[in-house]
């Protein structure tokens, strides 16, 4: 092969790539191409019927708020994530993390707890309101707390639930901070010891991180990302805020294409197009956020985006890695509705990302009650997010001076 061949291959390669390695400029103008609304008759023709929301009462409430309070104390089956240094660590979860020992694994336990300070606020009276105080009180006290510490201050720990524990549990702070129980602040003056330990964990991770983890997963960073930065927001926890925001540019600011058509994998939870776009509009500006989205994601009617169009098939929902897949069209859904509030007024992607985000969100509530403990211990949490709006509206960038 001659060298004036080989120079040819080199550059056609270069130009197919998915992601740049400069920065990609903020000031041009959308791609109308990209933007173009889709018709409601034309999401009928790709098989996205309109479906109705339905509404989240006291009764859906009470029956998601029933599964995390029933795997708050189950203790086994459990699936510990933590390094064995001796036979001494090897002890039962009640004595190893006493506050988040329940719900089959430790992160699973802390957005159980999330979903449970959720939904008290957002109904007090609810008939299970008084067994959900007394479950919180148990596990929010300064001794059991403090064993959460102990543990994650151990050096063989330091990496433990990292980022997606860490995520959730800046969130269950976030969300202690924020209720209006008034049980909430004695709650959240216990855990906020290790709200501080994995804040500062997070911030000296992400200034060693070279590249994001792009998967579908736990390990996804974008997803922690989100929790945590509005957990920094909430609180005013200012050298996390600015950790994550740099990060965040950093990582995607200059991403192109997502590939879209490779989603799901087949145990995916998240969404790692969506998870990357619900973290950047928290980072830009609506009208730049809308820029950069332009050259990210596909338009709704391209056959790119037709894999993110409806949930996928899920042929066993008892299989707890195959029933990642239910959770997947929860986050996918969330995403999406929060993308949407997050564009300039009369964006025309809105309509058709509300009416794919209402589609997911029915199938997954029909089936999350079908999935075996393997869903109903984690399933809940991730219903509750998306029915209450949590993290839709998200605070702006800091210094932007933009109301969200």
């Amino acid at each position: 092969m001659s060298l004036r061949v080989l120079a040819g291959l080199i550059a056609l390669l270069a130009c197919s790539c998915s992601r740049s390695t400069a920065p990609a400029p903020t000031t041009d103008a959308p791609d109308p191409s990209t933007s173009a609304s889709v018709t409601p008759a034309e999401l009928e023709r790709l098989g996205i019927p309109e479906v109705a929301v339905q509404p989240f009462d006291r009764a859906i409430a009470s029956r998601f708020a029933a599964l995390s309070i029933a795997c708050a104390d189950k203790e086994y089956p459990n699936k510990p994530d933590r390094i064995l240094a001796s036979d001494a660590d090897l002890r039962p979860p009640r004595e190893v993390t006493p506050a988040f020992s329940g719900c089959f694994d430790w992160h699973s336990a802390v957005h159980g707890h999330w979903a449970l300070v959720r939904v008290l606020g957002a109904f007090p009276d609810l008939p299970e309101a008084a067994s959900i105080r007394a479950l919180l009180g148990r596990h929010f006290t300064p001794d059991r707390m403090a064993k959460e510490v102990s543990f994650f201050s151990v050096e063989a720990n330091k990496t433990v639930e990292r980022p997606y524990g860490w995520g959730w549990l800046l969130r269950l702070a976030a969300e202690l901070h924020a209720s209006p129980i008034p049980e909430a602040r004695q709650w959240e003056e216990a855990v906020r010891p290790l709200a501080a330990l994995l804040s500062s964990r997070l911030t000296d991770y992400l200034a060693r991180l070279t590249v994001p983890v792009r998967a579908g997963t736990h390990a996804n960073t974008a997803f922690s990302l989100v929790h945590a930065l509005d957990y920094a927001r909430s609180v005013n926890d200012a050298k996390l805020n600015e950790a994550i925001e740099k990060a965040a540019k950093r990582f995607y600011l200059s991403d192109t294409g997502c590939p879209t058509g490779y989603e799901p994998s087949g145990e995916d939870f998240i969404s790692p197009c969506l998870a990357e776009a619900d973290l950047m509009r928290r980072v830009l500006e609506p009208v730049a956020f809308a820029k950069w989205l332009d050259r990210f994601l596909p338009p709704v009617s391209s056959g790119a985006f037709r894999p993110m169009l409806r949930p996928i098939e899920i042929k066993d929902r008892h299989d707890p890695r195959i029933g990642h897949l239910i959770g997947l069209s929860l986050q996918r859904a969330w995403a999406l509705e929060g993308i949407t509030v997050s564009l300039p007024a009369q964006d025309p992607r809105a309509g058709a990302f509300t009416r794919i985000a209402a589609l997911h969100r029915r199938e997954a509530f029909e089936q999350m009650f079908d999935s075996g403990y393997g869903g109903s211990h984690w399933l809940a949490s991730f219903a509750i997010y998306l029915a209450t709006g949590c993290g839709k509206i998200a605070s702006p960038p800091r210094g932007s001076g933009t109301k969200p």
